[in-house]
């Protein structure tokens, strides 16, 4: 099955350069994709899979039926989004949309999931069992998981494969990671309430600046203290607005930020700890607070056998030397997390890194990815597949 595959994939590869090409050329914002959804329910009903568009408001869900020989549904997850970030590779095929780019790879993962989907297709006799793709919208706004979930994408699935590309790997390369591999992302905002008074008689006043630097460095000192060091936990306030004028004590300040944590337990805790530190520090200044703590998404905990499964694949079609155990999570969040609250699943970084040249992170203007990666990435999700069907 893995030769099938693999020569499935060179034949397939020319085209596939050509579908991200085009995919990279026309980005759509979070929620916006619909260009992309209709390429892709084009692309997968011309290999006969049965599509259903507008899951999660702009997703595309591609079913696609083995022989019957076993019950039950794979999932396979690939994101469509891109990000209002302006493009500066100037690659020929650079965004056509002034401040619009896939800079987070989605482009690729939207050509894997149809890739895979091109090969198992031609090879769904041997299939016993079904295999559902997911293209998802709006995962750089941590939307669309839960979007699809809605829509009823989950619906009897029993395990789930996700795929990231990954630009610390070179191309040709996969990384494997057992356990966390995202951490849990929320959202906080705080509100102090002072009262306002004259700039050269503070003691008359309720500081609502001062005191709110309080509570950013209680907060930051707490974590060191009171959280477990082998639990990481990160909270960062990245925006503070405030004052009326320089010589006018503030009588409000809003702060807003985000919250990552890798440990369930932390994570479950977190509301209740920031309050406790913010409600103390107020209370020492006669000031009042308010407090919005927004869960986003939790952390990807990748399940142990789907992992093996994946790791066994990409050992088998790469060999040894090119299948990496990444030591460490990462503290970015991912919305495929939001998959595994209704069946187990793993996820994959695909190395996109060049050798020869400059690879910059994702989320950057000058990001691109080697791609010779696709097929690769194409190989592991398909053969994945069959391996957890059992076909060798």
């Amino acid at each position: 099955m893995l030769s099938q595959i693999k020569t499935l994939a060179e034949e397939l590869a020319p085209r596939l350069i050509e579908i991200r090409r085009h995919f990279h050329s026309h980005p759509e914002l979070s929620g916006q994709e619909y260009q992309t959804a209709a390429y892709v329910s084009g692309v997968l009903s011309s290999y006969g899979i049965h599509v259903q568009e507008a899951v999660g408001k702009t997703g595309v869900v591609g079913n696609l039926e083995g022989n019957g020989t076993k019950k039950g549904i794979l999932a396979i997850r690939t994101d469509m989004d891109a990000l209002p970030i302006e493009e500066r590779t100037k690659l020929e095929f650079a965004s056509c949309k002034s401040g619009v780019m896939h800079a987070c790879g989605h482009d690729v993962h939207t050509t894997l999931g149809l890739g895979t989907a091109m090969i198992l297709a031609q090879l769904r006799d041997q299939l016993p069992g079904n295999i559902r793709f997911l293209f998802q919208p709006a995962e750089e706004i941590a939307q669309g998981a839960s979007w699809m979930v809605q829509d009823g994408a989950m619906r009897d699935v029993d395990s789930i494969f996700g795929v990231h590309v990954f630009p610390s790997l070179t191309a040709r390369s996969v990384g494997i990671r057992y356990g966390a591999l995202t951490a849990a992302a929320d959202d906080i905002e705080i509100f102090i309430q002072g009262e306002s008074g004259h700039g050269a008689r503070p003691h008359e006043a309720v500081d609502a600046i001062w005191i709110a630097s309080q509570v950013i460095t209680t907060l930051q000192q707490a974590i060191s203290r009171t959280q477990n060091p082998l639990r990481p936990l990160v909270l960062t306030i990245g925006q503070i607005t405030g004052g009326r004028a320089p010589n006018v004590i503030a009588d409000q300040v809003r702060m807003a930020g985000t919250v990552r944590s890798l440990h369930p337990e932390t994570h479950a805790n977190l509301p209740e700890w920031i309050e406790g530190i913010i409600a103390n520090v107020c209370n020492a200044y006669n000031a009042k607070y308010e407090m919005n703590y927004r869960r986003g998404v939790p952390s990807v905990q990748n399940d142990i056998n789907l992992t093996q499964i994946i790791e066994s694949a990409c050992r088998e079609a790469w060999g040894n030397d090119l299948v990496e155990i990444l030591p460490e999570p990462s503290l970015g969040a991912e919305d495929f997390a939001l998959y595994l609250e209704h069946a187990p699943g793993t996820m994959f970084r695909l190395g996109v890194g060049h050798e020869k040249k400059d690879n910059y992170p994702l989320h950057h203007p000058l990001f691109e990815v080697d791609e010779s990666a696709i097929v690769t990435g194409v190989v592991t999700l398909a053969y994945s597949a069959c391996k957890y069907w059992g076909i060798q």
